[in-house]
């Protein structure tokens, strides 16, 4: 079990004590943990790399640490009333889309090699960035103001996007493959 690794579990066990933070008001609390997690991310990726750590183990658990700790915070901030639920239902259904797909792809005998797309990375970020925000200024008490309906129009553009570059792929790849046939 290397650094990085290590690292990435720290960050998925870090998910249910956010989540337990957020839904018990405890918005600061939330936030460093948030903000501790999104440094551990950048952290155990740069260790992978620079000191060649990367391994197959931690190419499954990066992406699930990610997604876990994403949905959960949406999920929280949308039981909180942070967020509209319907942010909350589109990150969420985006996600649950890209399982399935996968799943399904593999069920068929046909396994898609699941390739981060750049609008999907630029989403990643965009949904970070405003849980981030969100919980920053209900843990500090200040508003968000055209922010938080700017930040909600992109994560949504983005959202959005990226279902239909991973829509199309999928399709794409069934549609090449024999079963299609």
């Amino acid at each position: 079990m290397s650094i990085p690794n290590l690292i990435t579990l720290a960050r998925i066990l870090t998910v249910p004590l956010i989540v337990w933070a957020i839904t018990s008001g405890e918005m600061r609390v939330a936030f460093i943990l948030f903000l501790a997690a999104g440094v551990s991310d950048a952290v155990d990726g740069f260790l992978a790399k620079r000191f060649n750590m990367a391994s197959e183990l931690g190419a499954y658990l990066d992406p699930l640490a990610d997604k876990a700790l994403i949905v959960s915070i949406y999920v929280a901030l949308g039981i909180a009333d942070a967020i509209p639920r319907w942010l909350v239902i589109l990150v969420v259904s985006r996600d649950i889309m890209i399982i399935g797909a996968v799943v399904l792809s593999t069920l068929l005998g046909s396994p898609i090699a699941v390739k981060p797309l750049l609008v999907s990375k630029l989403n990643t970020v965009a949904q970070i960035v405003f849980a981030c925000l969100v919980l920053a200024s209900l843990g500090f008490g200040f508003t968000l103001g055209p922010v938080a309906p700017l930040m909600m129009a992109f994560v949504t553009t983005l959202t959005l996007l990226s279902i239909g570059y991973y829509v199309a792929e999928w399709v794409r790849h069934i549609g090449s493959s024999e079963i299609g046939s």
